[in-house]
């Protein structure tokens, strides 16, 4: 027992030592000493910090995180010198380390997986520091933009990119492609449409597959919004996948919520269909040029009036149908300015800070989700019980009901005892 408690000691020391980088490099740490117990576990080992912000002198208690506590094992030197280096690369605007963080969040890698919840954890208290220098509002603009395929997302995506770079704004996008249900494949062709904004210095695009993952976007990508802000990227921009009328996740995670319609996408009651149109802020009506300018005016019509039979989303905000092309940038200027109007009327109502907020749960309650799913496929009585139970499905000799219900009863009975 003298054994375990020093090794416990020391990797208590270790993770206070590493949370103290957690916090804003104006708080001076001061570090209790941990205590180790007879089962093992960490009790009054929370750090304290002295504030020295400008006009918050005050003294306050941060409690470590307890899933940090109970998650992260002793990171090596080798692990801290990454994480350091990615870390210092990203704050610092580097693409490089933007893009390797970004392939550490998305990996499935167990430890790996363990390392990017650290780096996260010291983006998130580095960008809460930067917004309680900006008096708490927030650093970067979220926008997910989505449609039917062929809506011309990825087009006009350039075309505002190039224009928001010329104002002086760093833009990130990710953009997320299907994958094959076949082969588990992504074409990641988005990226090859932006040529122009791929070669602007100011601007960073990030494919990412599905991986199955559905509602248009992948499992991580509310993990890649925040590394994207990290690294100084003040306008961030969703692209999903083309999407159907009732797959927006993407609206779970962005500030507002555009969708792209091209004309004569369908008559007017596909506009007042429930779904993917009443979580919409803008609608954008692309393509508007040429011949398809009066198809364009018709549909812009056709929404408008369909928005009035919804169910108002904000008290600040009415959504908006308006015109576009990418190809005459005729409505580019628009469409910015509605989204401005939008940003500033849902801050100054304290609305946008709140759907943050809020989003912060859906998230963390999905992983939840997946994460249960995927511990209950790997459960040691699922897996044994599980051939049996498929054979019989697929021979019709018990309802697939009925052996979801076997699975779960096993499932639940042995994790009870343990």
């Amino acid at each position: 027992m003298p054994r375990l408690c020093y090794r416990m000691k020391g990797f208590g020391y270790s993770l206070l030592r590493h949370s103290s980088s957690f916090t804003c490099s104006n708080a001076i740490p001061v570090v209790t000493r941990a205590s180790c117990h007879l089962h093992g576990v960490f009790t009054d080992s929370y750090p304290c910090y002295q504030s020295s912000l400008p006009g918050h002198i005050q003294q306050h208690r941060r409690c470590m995180s307890t899933a940090l506590r109970q998650h992260i094992q002793d990171l090596t030197g080798p692990e801290q010198r990454v994480l350091n280096k990615l870390y210092e690369g990203l704050i610092g605007g580097q693409r490089a380390s933007l893009a390797e963080s970004i392939t550490l969040v998305e990996t499935q890698h167990p430890r790996k997986k363990e390392l990017a919840q650290v780096l996260l954890q010291r983006v998130l208290a580095y960008r809460r520091e930067q917004e309680g220098r900006n008096g708490g509002r927030p650093m970067a603009f979220r926008v997910g933009l989505s449609g039917p395929p062929g809506a011309g997302k990825s087009s006009f995506i350039e075309v505002v990119g190039k224009m928001l770079t010329g104002q002086g704004h760093k833009v990130s996008v990710l953009a997320v492609d299907p994958s094959s249900c076949t082969t588990g494949g992504s074409l990641m062709g988005d990226k090859t449409r932006m040529t122009e904004l791929s070669r602007d210095m100011d601007a960073f695009i990030r494919p990412s597959p599905t991986s199955g993952t559905l509602g248009g976007v992948t499992r991580t990508t509310n993990e890649a919004i925040v590394l994207c802000e990290g690294a100084g990227y003040d306008i961030v921009l969703v692209e999903t996948v083309g999407v159907g009328q009732s797959e927006f996740a993407v609206a779970d995670m962005v500030d507002m919520f555009v969708l792209l319609i091209p004309p004569a996408g369908g008559d007017e009651l596909q506009g007042i269909k429930r779904g993917i149109i009443e979580r919409a802020d803008l609608v954008v009506v692309t393509k508007s040029d040429g011949d398809l300018v009066v198809p364009a005016r018709r549909i812009q019509a056709e929404y408008t009036s369909a928005l009035k039979l919804l169910r108002k989303q904000s008290k600040s905000w009415n959504p908006k149908v308006v015109r576009a092309s990418s190809h005459t940038f005729e409505g580019i200027l628009e469409v910015w300015a509605k989204m401005e109007s939008y940003r500033d009327a849902m801050l100054a109502s304290g609305e946008l800070q709140g759907r943050r907020r809020a989003q912060q749960k859906v998230w963390m309650w999905s992983l939840i989700q997946e994460n249960v799913l995927l511990h209950f496929q790997n459960h040691p009585s699922v897996r044994d019980a599980l051939p049996h139970l498929e054979e019989r499905v697929t021979k019709g000799a018990i309802s697939p009901g009925l052996a979801a219900d076997l699975l779960l009863k096993a499932f639940s009975s042995s994790s009870s005892s343990i």
